[in-house]
């Protein structure tokens, strides 16, 4: 038996049951979980383990600094744009070029429709199934699902035949003896608590989101071309208003937004919160993922109401952190600090001259080193157990002023919350009024599932107002969407530093360029699941996903749903934290740049 107690206080005892899964489904890229079981199953080590490397850093070096988004886009094509958005800022802060307003208005309503696209995506296509027995639907009452669906909202398809044609597909699913979607998962575990009809209604709407969120990223084609990877530009955006013309982006498209607009904030409100509410109302014993891990908080604050004012007053979103779950206290972030953001390396597969001391991002290195520790199991390409003693994970442990910190949707709400937002402050309470739950116990699992759920709906708001406000400006005779100032080489500075943060809708990226004799010279990005799934670090913090899962009890270790569970509610992208490397972790190409 092994037991270590963390700086922060949590007991991480490594021996009983162990359980691997391996890889994490429904998610973006690649991760390994490992947790030990005391007696009564419940989770008392957990091990969270990025198993690929992102090499872009390395690609970018020498290249173009304009060219950076086309290149960072590519990290992942599920948050499309989040990257490219942050790499055109961190170009921009560089270089001094300041975006028209327009241009502001066009990247705020590209990111809330990613956000409602995204967080749709995530709850019915990625998460919604950790609570929703698919194949129980087939033994429920038409009639009676017709009867709850009225019962919680106002959504017109509703009726006993509908859902009956439901419940025929479901079935013709089963009888194939192939599920599609369906399939591969932990149906009949006694984890799940939904009678048969709320089932019978979350599998209906699973079905429609799949059909309805293609139409909310038409917004990303209308203003940036194409989806995944819409066009972005340093200085602004690359698309032109022709408001009577068919040349640009005209009445048509401009009244094509504003109809996805309206029908996005009907969905959400009608069937994305109605479910929300209904199936959390039979897993308010959810609270657990309380540990201090997760109620360390941060966010970078974004959504600029003006354009080129960066302060937090200016954000629709305000950001900070929050230690300890502390909310009288939002402590101030500056991405530049040094001393404030930082990553290490000393259980990640990559090396450091210091491996004891972290590097803030303008200085980050990025230097592969796999090894398995020795206490470890298996071989490389066929790992049993890890060595959390030793190096054990592609992602890095980025810091907070020392401090494990949890990103994401979660982050974003309670930290508003305590800077005393009053639309999210009535949201979050009015949710858990609902539930009969206190503000404690958003700092979970379920807390972290009904704040992507709350922020999706502000996000559909949210883009009525920017739409707005943007079609006033255009009514005024501004129609500029890029400024060309200090955007050629022969004007920059020999040598300039940047950074982009964003609030990606899985939490806090930050993009950091150094540019030197007009090339990069470094860059670095520092993702939202870098945060959430990064290992231990010197000191032996935590990182959140490992926090978070401590303490979960589970009702049967073979069907380890509720690792899922807890996991999903992040929402993981490994894909932006970690990129391609061979299973021997051996070099799989050269790329020179020219």
């Amino acid at each position: 038996m092994s037991e270590t107690v963390t700086p922060n206080g949590f007991r991480l005892d490594d021996s009983g049951q162990r359980v691997v899964v391996d890889p994490i489904c429904r998610i973006e890229g690649h991760l390994r979980i490992e947790v030990n079981l005391d007696d009564s199953n419940v989770i008392q080590n957990a091990v969270s383990t990025g198993n690929m490397w992102r090499g872009l850093e390395v690609i970018l070096k020498g290249r173009d600094p304009r060219d950076a988004w086309a290149f960072v886009e590519r990290i992942c094509g599920v948050c499309t744009g989040v990257h490219a958005l942050s790499s055109v800022r961190a170009v921009e802060d560089a270089l001094g070029i300041q975006i028209p307003e327009n241009a502001n208005h066009i990247r705020n309503l590209m990111m809330l429709a990613q956000y409602t696209q995204d967080h749709l995506v995530h709850f019915y296509h990625l998460h919604a199934l950790d609570w929703v027995d698919v194949v129980s639907a087939l033994d429920a009452d038409p009639k009676a699902t017709s009867v709850l669906m009225q019962s919680i909202s106002s959504w017109p398809k509703s009726s006993p035949g509908y859902f009956r044609d439901i419940q025929a597909r479901v079935k013709r699913f089963v009888e194939s003896g192939q599920l599609g979607p369906f399939s591969n998962a932990y149906w009949g575990s006694p984890a799940y608590k939904l009678p048969a009809e709320a089932n019978l209604m979350a599998v209906a709407h699973y079905l429609e989101a799949l059909d309805f969120q293609r139409e909310i990223v038409k917004i990303h084609t209308i203003f940036g071309g194409r989806n995944p990877h819409p066009n972005w530009l340093v200085g602004g955006m690359p698309c032109s208003f022709s408001l009577n013309e068919t040349g640009g982006i005209n009445m048509e498209w401009l009244n094509l937004v504003s109809s996805i607009i309206d029908r996005s904030i009907e969905f959400i409100d009608q069937v994305y919160i109605p479910d929300l509410k209904a199936i959390a109302s039979f897993y308010t014993e959810w609270t657990y993922g309380g540990g201090l891990s997760s109620k360390n908080l941060l966010s970078y604050g974004d959504f600029p109401n003006v354009a080129n004012d960066w302060s937090q007053e200016n954000m629709l979103l305000p950001g900070g952190a929050i230690i300890g779950g502390d909310l009288s206290t939002v402590h101030e972030v500056d991405v530049r600090d040094p001393e404030q953001i930082q990553e290490f390396v000393n259980h990640s597969w990559y090396t450091y001259p210091d491996e004891s001391k972290g590097l803030h991002p303008w200085d980050g290195i990025t230097e592969p080193r796999f090894e398995l520790g020795p206490n470890a199991k298996g071989t490389k390409t066929n790992i049993e157990q890890l060595d959390e003693g030793a190096k054990y994970s592609f992602v890095k442990a980025p810091r907070w002023r020392g401090h494990a910190m949890e990103v994401g949707p979660l982050a974003r709400y309670v930290i508003a919350y305590a800077r005393g937002e009053e639309e999210i402050k009535a949201q979050v309470d009015g949710l858990l009024r609902d539930l009969g739950l206190p503000l404690e116990a958003l700092f979970s699992t379920l807390g972290r599932t009904a704040a992507r759920g709350l922020e999706c709906s502000w996000a559909a708001h949210k883009m009525r107002t920017v739409f707005d406000n943007m079609m006033a400006n255009l009514k005024a005779g501004d129609t500029a969407t890029a400024n060309m100032d200090n955007w050629e080489p022969d004007t920059w500075p020999a040598e300039a530093r940047g950074v982009g943060p964003v609030e990606a809708p899985r939490g806090a990226l930050g993009h950091w360029i150094h540019v030197k004799d007009t090339r990069i010279e470094n860059y670095q990005a520092v993702v939202p699941t870098t945060w959430n799934a990064s290992p231990r670090d010197p000191e032996g913090n935590i990182g959140a996903y490992e926090a978070a899962l401590l303490g979960t009890p589970m009702a049967n270790a073979d069907q380890p749903l509720e690792i899922l569970r807890t996991l999903h509610s992040f929402d993981p992208c490994l894909a932006c934290s970690t990129h391609v490397m061979s299973p021997d972790g051996e070099e799989l190409a050269t790329v020179k740049v020219r």
